[in-house]
């Protein structure tokens, strides 16, 4: 089969979806599937990362022009992030289309609705959506959600009746790497202890939320011998800021730019301060405590499911200064982080890219046999 993606990363967007995307891609790819990737030339769109593993890349050119909705339809409130209108994305992506006619269409794109999925239907096969939202409607055959807490109901009007709704966090688009190194990193969590915190705010974190991470972590009352291993993406405008500050904490603590040992540097940390993105179903998966910030609204109902759980403790980006230290005595408690660590790994095995292959393959097949 050939599939194609239309997903989007940017400064403003982040670097998940394109991210998930290529972790769906590459097992596809290990079935012995051919996977190409449709993307807008925005800020900080990861082209280069594409490439590099291997894949076709399209770039749209980007513009500023946005095309006002009419009184009579709706207008997304993630519309801004496609930089163009959907009617001018949609013909740019089915023209890109028409000749390659994939099997499949993965949309991951928070300003993309049925309208848009409706434009480009009939240069492909089959649609799947992979959301986090459940604010419009979609035009699918496969729709994703890999949030705790959802529901499938969440989607009932939103998506056409056929559709097949995959729901929760054990449909989590997770690398390979972290159900290989899950039982290790379970093993050694029977008897935590805090050693090593991980802080990763995502590939971007263009408010430096990171800083004030590590500006918190200086007050509170955490060993001096705590080690602190620090996870940025190259794009991060305060990259430089933040190897200073680090090199001047009272703990030891190295800074490390889009590394490519994620898994084992989860099964290393003894917690984890990250954002309420994707990543979190990757400590879920190796059953690693976190301290979860809020730093976008899309975020708030999954970690919210998170905390309920008693897999995270979680802060508002606003609080940081304050409800950061007190979050670090709370795991300092005897029992607090083999309780977090026991209610994580629950959520995921870390087989969703497989099982979501798996049914992309048997929905083609019954396609066929229609």
């Amino acid at each position: 089969m050939r599939i194609a993606f239309r997903t989007d990363a940017s400064i403003w967007i982040g670097t998940g979806h394109v991210m998930r995307c290529l972790t769906l891609a590459d097992e596809l790819r290990r079935q012995g599937h051919e996977c190409v990737f449709v993307c807008r030339e925005h800020e900080g769109h990861l082209g280069d990362l594409i490439g590099k593993k291997g894949f076709k890349l399209h770039l749209l050119s980007k513009t500023d022009s946005q095309q006002k909705p009419s009184m009579n339809e709706p207008h997304l409130a993630h519309a801004g992030w496609l930089g163009a209108s959907w009617q001018k994305d949609g013909k740019e992506t089915s023209d890109l289309l028409h000749n390659q006619r994939p099997d499949w269409l993965v949309v991951d794109h928070y300003a993309l609705d049925a309208r848009w999925e409706r434009e480009v239907a009939h240069e492909v096969g089959q649609i799947m959506v992979i959301d986090d939202l459940a604010d419009r409607e979609h035009e699918c055959t496969v729709l994703l959600d890999q949030n705790l807490g959802r529901q499938p109901g969440d989607y009932e009007l939103l998506v056409p009746s056929y559709c097949s709704k995959l729901i929760g966090p054990q449909y989590a688009l997770l690398r390979p790497e972290f159900s290989q190194i899950r039982p290790e990193s379970l093993a050694r969590r029977q008897s935590p202890k805090l050693e090593r915190i991980l802080i990763s705010l995502g590939g971007v974190d263009r408010t430096n939320v990171t800083g004030q991470v590590l500006e918190a972590l200086a007050k509170s009352e955490l060993p001096s011998d705590v080690e602190l291993d620090i996870v940025m993406g190259a794009a991060a405008p305060r990259l430089e800021d933040i190897r200073r500050q680090a090199a001047e904490l009272r703990f030891p603590a190295t800074v490390s730019v889009s590394v490519s040992d994620m898994a084992e540097r989860m099964c290393k940390a003894d917690l984890a301060i990250g954002a309420a993105g994707g990543t979190a179903w990757e400590r879920c998966c190796l059953g690693l405590p976190s301290i979860i910030l809020v730093l976008a609204d899309n975020q708030r109902a999954g970690a919210g499911a998170l905390a309920h759980s008693a897999s995270a403790l979680v802060i508002k980006e606003t609080e940081i200064a304050s409800d950061l230290i007190n979050k670090i005595k709370n795991v300092q408690e005897s029992g607090t982080l083999a309780v977090m660590a026991e209610s994580a790994s629950v959520q995921t095995a870390g087989k969703g890219a497989l099982e979501v292959c798996h049914i992309i393959e048997t929905s083609s097949r019954g396609n066929r046999d229609d």
